[in-house]
């Protein structure tokens, strides 16, 4: 069937495909019949919500009103358009036909009724049904493109046989209050790029990282897997705390820097890792800095004395938090954002399930061949998922991109292949304000960011908390040796593990309220997560406060009591580290890599802080009000995401980096 287009009625911007006749409209060959130029939709009128797509981007309109619906389908993608029985579509004579078809479905049937219908596009470029524009895309450039001037384009994720497409109408106004509509403030730029090509992916193109499907479960293993190799570095020297006082004879407190200053390292390599990756790829990123990890390994194993061991631990955190800050943006790159719900789950408990098996490992390590040889474990750990990542080719869509466009101007001559972060590169002056300012602005000036990161962040100190309190009460209460105490932490482990079984269902619960709210839910409708988990956390505090020594008879069994409080800490840590991540994402959209950073800065911060105080804490205040003061802690954030789902629309209305209200 053909393709044909006409002005939006609902946003007077850009173009869609409208809605075909279903009676009268077309003569048998398929062309408009002059005789009836205003058709009119003959279907039962349903009452849903529907997404149109505007020009090359969607918009999502909420109608109030009952109205018709299309679902046009094609290999893909699936969208609904709304067609309300008082709009008349001026038909255009039509110019080539499709192999297409529409589903109507009557509410009280349960069968779709099949018949023609054009496909939704514009110039020959479609978008996969696994992609919403509605969502937030975290694998876009937002970093590196001046996108709050000159708009936001579907470039990455659209598919046009030619493997380009125009630059006319691609543009359209990043969903934040301070965007300013697409080249209005440079009409002479706006007649430049008329003619000018965005370079995109061709249908099944072998160079798009979201085509293998083998290729990218296999390269979400490896991520997920470098994040638990990193994460279970920070962790795994307390397996031996003992032996590395006796040998430099330093307090215990000079020892636990060993954990706090490696977290510092996590903290403040994302800054300078997340921007650098969309200038240069990917690949360069894991494989560089991960190498330095890997070498930082050896005077960790080696140190001669203490200074040596704090200053490479501090060195190897620093490079070691590459995959905190790709990991995410990888994985975005290899599944689309209707689709990787699961993915982001596994990403989501990986850094809590890395450092839950440092102390099971370093525990029986230490206590049989000695700390070094914590360190060398953790070094050739390490270093296998390095030597893995040499195999996985670049996934950068951008870079990728941006590859190809120069490969078609040099074989071409023609110099409007281009693609939108060649276009509007963001200076160097901003992209260092971007890095190095905007998140700590950011956490001055948007409250919503400032209090999820230090709900995010406590939580994450807790769990480096458990690190050290855990060897009081099971080592110290019960006699455990560091072995057995590690094997402590599997109660956590496995509540993690529920924590990611769960996850799924949240996402559906999303899923479901986009569905409801016409293709676009609000950013609070990710909070659920966090309100299932936030009371959650401070009763695991109070059970692990109140069931150990010297309120419980440290003989027997009762060591069960304690053990069992990391169950429902885990499974907390996984659902509120989930829904408070997505939060911010879908909050933050065209800011979202400051916003990450300002919450790995927060969060890296408080974890490191956690450890000095935990061990005196304890011992001076016992282990039941110890943890008591912690649950305190938990229960004084525990307002925070009931706060926010029912009154953050309102705070984002009045945010100028927030998605508008």
């Amino acid at each position: 069937m053909p393709s044909y287009a006409a002005p939006c009625r609902a946003c007077r911007i850009g173009d869609i495909i409208p809605p075909p006749p279903l009676a009268g409209g077309l003569n048998d060959e398929g062309v408009s019949d002059p005789s009836n130029r205003t058709p009119r939709c003959s279907a039962t009128p349903l009452s849903v919500n529907a997404i149109a797509r505007v020009g090359r981007g969607f918009r999502s309109q909420s109608w109030s009103l009952r109205h018709h619906a299309l679902q046009l389908c094609s290999p893909s993608l699936i969208v609904f358009i709304p067609t309300p029985p008082s709009l008349r579509w001026p038909v255009p004579p039509f110019t080539k036909k499709l192999p297409l078809t529409v589903s109507t479905t009557h509410p009280h049937t349960p069968y779709p009724l099949h018949q023609p219908s054009p496909i939704l596009r514009r110039s020959g470029a479609s978008s996969p049904v696994t992609h919403s524009i509605s969502r937030p895309d975290i694998s876009y450039p937002f970093a590196t493109t001046d996108v709050l001037r000159a708009g936001i384009t579907d470039e990455y994720r659209e598919v046009s046989e030619a493997g380009f497409v125009p630059m006319k109408g691609a543009l359209h106004r990043a969903p934040t209050r301070n965007a300013h509509e697409p080249l209005a403030e440079d009409p002479e730029l706006a007649r430049t790029l008329k003619d000018v090509k965005l370079v995109v992916w061709k249908p099944n193109d072998p160079e798009d990282p979201h085509i293998n499907a083998i290729i990218y479960l296999v390269l979400t293993s490896l991520v997920t897997g470098l994040v638990v190799a990193v994460a279970f570095g920070t962790a795994v020297i307390t397996g031996d705390f003992k032996d590395i006082q006796e040998e430099f004879h330093v307090s215990g407190t000079v020892v636990t820097l060993s954990v706090s200053l490696m977290l510092v390292g996590f903290g403040l390599g994302p800054l300078a890792w997340a921007p650098l990756s969309e200038l240069y790829g990917r690949r360069p990123l894991w494989l560089i800095p991960l190498t330095l990890y890997v070498i930082f390994g050896i005077p960790c194993a080696l140190a001669p004395n203490i200074g040596c061991l704090l200053a490479a631990r501090f060195l190897a955190g620093f490079f070691a938090s590459t995959p905190l800050a790709l990991a995410g943006g990888t994985i975005s790159d290899l599944w689309d954002n209707n689709e990787r719900g699961f993915a982001i789950a596994l990403f989501a408990a990986a850094p809590f399930g890395g450092p839950v098996l440092g102390p099971i490992v370093g525990g029986f390590v230490g206590e049989t061949i000695g700390w070094r040889w914590i360190m060398w474990i953790n070094m050739i750990f390490s270093g296998i998922m390095t030597f893995l990542m040499i195999f996985v080719p670049e996934t950068y869509a951008p870079v990728l991109l941006k590859r190809r466009a120069k490969k078609m101007r040099d074989e071409t001559g023609d110099p409007s292949y281009v693609t939108e972060q060649e276009i509007f590169p963001r200076p160097f002056g901003d992209l260092i304000v971007e890095t190095l300012i905007r998140p700590f602005e950011m956490l001055a000036t948007e409250p919503i960011l400032l209090l999820v990161s230090l709900y995010v962040s406590m939580i994450y100190a807790l769990l480096y908390g458990f690190f050290f309190s855990f060897p009081i009460i099971f080592g110290e209460g019960y006699g455990f040796n560091d072995g057995i105490v590690g094997l402590t932490f599997i109660s956590v482990l496995i509540g993690v593990t529920f924590g990611v079984m769960v996850t799924p269902q949240l996402e559906k619960m999303y899923l479901k309220q986009v569905a409801l709210k016409g293709g676009k839910a609000d950013p609070e409708d990710r909070l659920p997560g966090m309100m299932i988990g936030a009371p959650i956390i401070p009763i695991a505090l109070f059970i692990f406060g109140w069931a150990s020594p010297p309120i419980v008879s440290p003989t027997g069994g009762h060591w069960i009591g304690p053990c069992i409080s990391g169950l429902p800490f885990g499974f907390g840590l996984v659902v509120l580290y989930f829904s408070a991540n997505a939060y911010l994402i879908e909050t933050f959209q065209t800011c979202v890599a400051s916003a990450l950073a300002a919450k790995t800065v927060v969060r890296s911060g408080l974890g490191a802080a956690m450890p000095l105080i935990i061990v005196p804490m304890f011992h001076n205040l016992g282990n039941e009000w110890g943890a008591t003061l912690l649950a305190f802690l938990a229960l004084a954030i525990l307002p925070i995401p009931y706060l926010f789902y029912f009154y953050g629309k309102s705070i984002r209305a009045r945010s100028k980096r927030a998605a508008a209200a």
